[in-house]
C-alpha cells in the first residue's frame, strides 16, 4: 500500500513541475510583448525625430519635390508643355476631317507666351502629285531653318518620296480626292491650314502649287510678310456674269450679294484668318450647297468668307504672279525656253500697289506656272536673278 501511495506521490509530484513550467511560460509571454511594443516605440520616436531634423534642416519643399518627380516620372508629364508647342513629329495621323478642324481651332486665352516663340512661314503646296520644282525650293529655304514649314497635299494615290535629307521628307499630310471648282478644293486648303495650324509657331500661311517659283531669296519674303499689316488674299466686288452673276440669292442672309466677293486661289493669311477659316461652320453650308459649278467656289469662298469676317485685315491683292496674256480659262505655262534675265523683268519691273497703306512696286513674292522643264534654266540663274 505504501508502495503503491508512493507511486502515486511521485505521479502527483510528476504533475506539478508541469504545472508548475506553464504558469512561468504564461507570465513570461506578456512580458516579451511588451518588451517588443517597447522597442517598436521607441523606433517610432527615433523615426519622428529624424524627420524633424530633416525637415528643419532642409526643408519641407525638398521633400516633397522628391515625392513629386517620383509620381511624374510618365514619359508625358514632365514635357505636357513640350508637347503643346511643338508641332507633330508624324504628319500622316489618322484624324478625321472634322476632327481635325476641331483640334486646330484650339486657342490659347492667355496671348503672350511662356517661352520664346519664333514666327514662322507655313508654306503649303495643293498638288496633284511630284513637285518637279523642288531642288529650287531646296535651294531657297537652306539655311533658314526655324523659320518655316513645308505641307504637302497631293491626290490620296500619290506617295511623295524624298531623301531624309530634304524639306520635304515626311511632309504628306493625309488627303483626300478634290476637284477644281467643286467645294472639296477648299476642303483641301483648309485640310492644309487646319494641318499647319497644329504648329503653334506657324504665323502666316501661304498656299502653293507645284508650279510656283519664289522670285525672291528668303529673307526678302519673309520679312516682306512679316511687316505687313495685313494679309494678302485677293478680294474684289465683279458686278459682271462671272462675279455676282454667280451669287445664289439662297445664299442670304448669312451672304449678301453686296458681300459677295471673287479672287484667285492663292493666298497668304496670318494666324488669325486662318483660325477663322477652319472654324467656319456659319458661311460653309452655304457655298457648299449653292455655290456649284458655273459657280466655282475656290474663287468665291475664301475670298467672301474673309471679306465679312476681316475685311480690315486684307490686303485685297494676291502676291503671286501669273500671265493672263495669252487668253484662255487657265494663266500661261512657261518652259526651258522662257527662262531668261529679260523673262524676270516681268516679274520685277512695271507694278504698283499699295504695301501698308504706301506705294510700293515690289508686288509679287511668287510666281507660276512654270513646266518641268524650266528648273534646270531656274537653277542656272537663281543666284544673279533670283538672289539664292
Amino acid at each position: 500500500m505504501q508502495t503503491r501511495v508512493g507511486s502515486v506521490g511521485s505521479l502527483e509530484e510528476g504533475k506539478d513541475p508541469v504545472v508548475t513550467t506553464r504558469t512561468s511560460q504564461s507570465k513570461t509571454l506578456p512580458v516579451r510583448v511588451l518588451q517588443l511594443f517597447g522597442l517598436f516605440l521607441a523606433l517610432c520616436i527615433a523615426f519622428s525625430i529624424i524627420s524633424i531634423y530633416t525637415i528643419r534642416r532642409f526643408g519641407i519643399y525638398s521633400v516633397v519635390t522628391t515625392a513629386k518627380s517620383d509620381f511624374v516620372s510618365c514619359d508625358e508629364e514632365p514635357n505636357s508643355l513640350d508637347r503643346r508647342r511643338k508641332p507633330p513629329s508624324n504628319l500622316l495621323h489618322s484624324m478625321s476631317d472634322k476632327e481635325l478642324l476641331w483640334r486646330a481651332s484650339f486657342v490659347p486665352k492667355i496671348k503672350k507666351y511662356p517661352f520664346n516663340r519664333l514666327p514662322k512661314v507655313a508654306f503649303m503646296f495643293l498638288t496633284k502629285g511630284p513637285l518637279p520644282l523642288s531642288p529650287l525650293w531646296e535651294r531657297f529655304l537652306k539655311g533658314h531653318e526655324g523659320l518655316y514649314s513645308v505641307y504637302i497635299l497631293s491626290l490620296p494615290s500619290f506617295n511623295a518620296e524624298f531623301p531624309p535629307s530634304s524639306v520635304f521628307y515626311r511632309r504628306q499630310i493625309p488627303s483626300q480626292v478634290s476637284e477644281w471648282g467643286k467645294m472639296s478644293m477648299c476642303d483641301a486648303e483648309r485640310r492644309l491650314l487646319a494641318n499647319a495650324l497644329l504648329d503653334i509657331s506657324n504665323e502666316w500661311f501661304i498656299l502653293l502649287s507645284e508650279s510656283c517659283i519664289p522670285p525672291y531669296n528668303f529673307s526678302v519674303i519673309y520679312h516682306y510678310i512679316k511687316k505687313s499689316k495685313y494679309s494678302f488674299i485677293s478680294a474684289f466686288d465683279d458686278p459682271g456674269p462671272f462675279g455676282r452673276g454667280r451669287y445664289n440669292e439662297n445664299m442670304a442672309p448669312e451672304v449678301n450679294v453686296t458681300q459677295w466677293r471673287k479672287g484667285s486661289q492663292w493666298f497668304e493669311i496670318n494666324r488669325k484668318l486662318a483660325l477663322n477659316t477652319v472654324e467656319d461652320i456659319t458661311y460653309y453650308p452655304k457655298f457648299e450647297q449653292f455655290c456649284r459649278p458655273a459657280c466655282y467656289v475656290d474663287e468665291h469662298y475664301f475670298p467672301t468668307m474673309l471679306t465679312i469676317q476681316a475685311s480690315n485685315l486684307l490686303a485685297n491683292r494676291s502676291i503671286t504672279w501669273v500671265d493672263w496674256s495669252r487668253g484662255g480659262a487657265h494663266p500661261a505655262t512657261f518652259g526651258r525656253a522662257d527662262i531668261t534675265e529679260e523673262f524676270f523683268k516681268r516679274i520685277f519691273q512695271g507694278h504698283q500697289c499699295t504695301y501698308n497703306d504706301q506705294p510700293s512696286s515690289v508686288c509679287y513674292l511668287f510666281a507660276r506656272k512654270f513646266a518641268p522643264s524650266a528648273l534646270e534654266p531656274l537653277l542656272e540663274i537663281a543666284q544673279k536673278v533670283l538672289g539664292f
